[in-house]
């Protein structure tokens, strides 16, 4: 046993590092080939270096490396010292490949620039979010204001970029900054993937007089994990009553939900079932998504 410990750690340290440099070429990609010879912009701290970049002239890899300071600092007495070096040294490795590698511009047209140059930034930023770190500090800036003011992370996220986009549209043109804006819903779009990934959970409940055999179907057929809750009947289509049943729920991923839901009404076809959306989960029959 102590010798499969550090060989996991090894293990996941590895797949860490390679999503981190993934990661990086993929951001740096998405930056060098589409945005960047373009004029477009996107959300966040990559956002505000790419207009300063230019609008002064300075170097985009400096501007990137010099804003994120802030937040990494940030980031180190609230996040953790480790998750601080991983980005610094993420971000350390996006400037210097924005600096040191070439990248030719891949296409002229417009549309084609602001949805794939945002498709790689997004890929970037989510596969360096798997591997522990991040490439933007807004993120990190949202989880420190998200704890002390009543706003959620993503709203402060959106409030920061609507700010970033107005600023564009103002210093450059409306025309680059909603181009700007649809790299930035394409990159979003494709952080989200990635993070929940194709296989999304999601929690399903069951309420039906029929439990045990849907409990044995969850749990012998699709071998999840399932738990059973006592509840007493409220309101329903016979009108009121207080009869007792029991409810199962189970977390399953996306793909999974049609096939369970299908057995379950072979079962009974009274069953009634819901489904709520799974943000994480530790621990558990849970099955684990690919990446880890």
């Amino acid at each position: 046993m102590p010798q499969v410990l550090p060989l996991r750690w090894l293990r996941q340290g590895v797949v860490h590092s390679l999503l981190l440099l993934i990661g990086v070429f993929s951001a740096a990609l998405g930056l060098k080939g589409f945005l960047l010879p373009n004029g477009f912009i996107d959300g966040g701290v990559t956002g505000i270096a790419l207009m300063a970049s230019r609008l002064t002239g300075v170097s985009l890899s400096l501007l990137i490396l010099v804003i994120n300071v802030p937040f990494i600092v940030l980031g180190y007495y609230h996040l953790g010292r480790k998750f601080a070096i991983k980005t610094l040294l993420t971000i350390l490795a996006l400037a210097g490949a924005l600096l040191v590698v070439s990248f030719p511009p891949l296409t002229q047209d417009k549309l084609l620039i602001a949805v794939f140059g945002g498709f790689f930034l997004g890929a970037g930023v989510g596969l360096a979010m798997r591997g522990g770190g991040v490439l933007d500090g807004t993120e990190i800036l949202a989880v420190y204001l998200s704890r002390r003011l009543p706003a959620s992370i993503g709203d402060i996220v959106l409030i920061i970029n609507i700010v970033i986009f107005g600023v564009a549209a103002w210093l450059l043109s409306i025309e680059t900054a909603l181009y700007s804006i649809l790299a930035y819903l394409s990159a979003a779009k494709t952080v989200d993937f990635i993070i929940v990934g194709i296989e999304e959970y999601t929690g399903l409940t069951v309420i039906s007089f029929h439990s045990t055999e849907i409990r044995q179907l969850i749990t012998d057929k699709l071998h999840r994990g399932a738990t059973v809750y006592e509840c007493t009947q409220g309101y329903g289509s016979h009108g009121h009553q207080h009869l007792k049943v029991e409810a199962v729920f189970t977390i399953i991923t996306r793909l999974e939900v049609v096939n369970l839901t299908d057995e379950i009404h072979k079962i009974d076809p009274q069953a009634f079932v819901f489904m709520q959306s799974i943000s994480d989960m530790k621990g558990g029959l849970v099955k684990k998504r690919a990446l880890h």
